[in-house]
């Protein structure tokens, strides 16, 4: 078996490693202004690494893009270790496109209004680093020490981010000040919300499984007037105080959050008492995802 890439292959990666050194690139030049334009001028700080860089910056005034690169150093070579080499190439160069823009790029101060600088600093840095995470790598490396951490304690990601953050934004109560603290909060709201929303697009997927007797009759209502693709898996069907099965057909779909009332509305008019199970999906990938036109 040849080792080399076929020409087909080589044009896939090439344009994956394009697409994600351009996104990384927008993410570091998102990040920048965030901070440029926004968080610096009033010694607002936000949560994870980016954080711990921002408060360093004004307890000491060295330069932001020195404690850029000397606080993620340890998480890059965690990141090696938990996610991998590629993972830990890519972080590395956007940490330090990052450091190198914040250098010499000059950005203006929009507004010395708190509640703005707030907002939109935590919105340009919270689309930096989702956008950097599109790309396959982080410019807060404060995740990948949570789910270092999440494997050895047997805890939540999420739970670990809440106590680094905690212990962030008290350090920064303690020498900023309470109001700057607080507005420093607002800062990493708005990123969170902001990352959320470049991680997970714009549309908020729901998958929906259904258990019927008229399957078939559902699947060519999705089909035909949602314009959905289906999968169509083969179950049992367990009922009755002694767990008798029957063999039944299980029905799976994608749909937006948007099209759930009219889906419900339809499998109502089919089989009212069929079950239906529903999930919120973070992302999707491949397959009819995009609705196809109706004719």
């Amino acid at each position: 078996m040849s080792s080399k890439l076929s020409p087909k292959l080589k044009k896939t990666i090439t344009r994956r490693n394009l697409k994600n050194f351009i996104l990384i690139t927008l993410g570091i030049l998102c990040a920048s202004f965030g901070f440029k334009g926004f968080l610096l001028t009033n010694n607002f700080i936000d949560g994870g690494a980016t954080g711990i860089s921002l408060l360093l910056t004004a307890t000491t005034g060295y330069p932001l893009y020195v404690f850029i690169i000397c606080v993620n150093i340890p998480f890059v070579i965690l990141g090696h270790r938990v996610m991998g080499r590629s993972f830990a190439i890519k972080t590395a160069f956007a940490i330090a496109g990052l450091a190198v823009s914040l250098a010499i790029i000059q950005f203006p101060e929009i507004t010395n209004d708190n509640l703005l600088v707030a907002l939109f600093g935590g919105f340009f840095l919270g689309a930096g680093i989702g956008f950097a995470v599109r790309g396959g790598a982080v410019i807060d490396g404060t995740e990948v020490l949570a789910i270092y951490l999440s494997r050895k304690l047997s805890t939540t990601i999420g739970d670990i981010i809440i106590i680094i953050n905690v212990v962030i934004f008290s350090v920064a109560a303690y020498f900023l000040g309470i109001e700057a603290a607080l507005y420093s909060m607002i800062t990493y709201l708005s990123a969170s919300k902001t990352l959320d929303f470049i991680i997970e697009g714009i549309e908020e997927y729901i998958g929906v499984t259904i258990v019927s007797k008229k399957s078939e009759e559902i699947r060519e209502m999705i089909i035909h007037k949602l314009g959905r693709g289906v999968t169509v898996y083969s179950g049992k069907r367990g009922f009755g105080k002694r767990g008798d099965s029957k063999d039944i057909e299980i029905i799976y779909t994608v749909i937006t959050r948007l099209e759930l009332n009219k889906l419900n509305s339809e499998i109502e008019k089919i089989e009212p008492d069929a079950f239906v199970v529903m999930n919120s999906i973070k992302d999707t990938k491949g397959g009819m995802i995009k609705k196809r036109p109706l004719h």
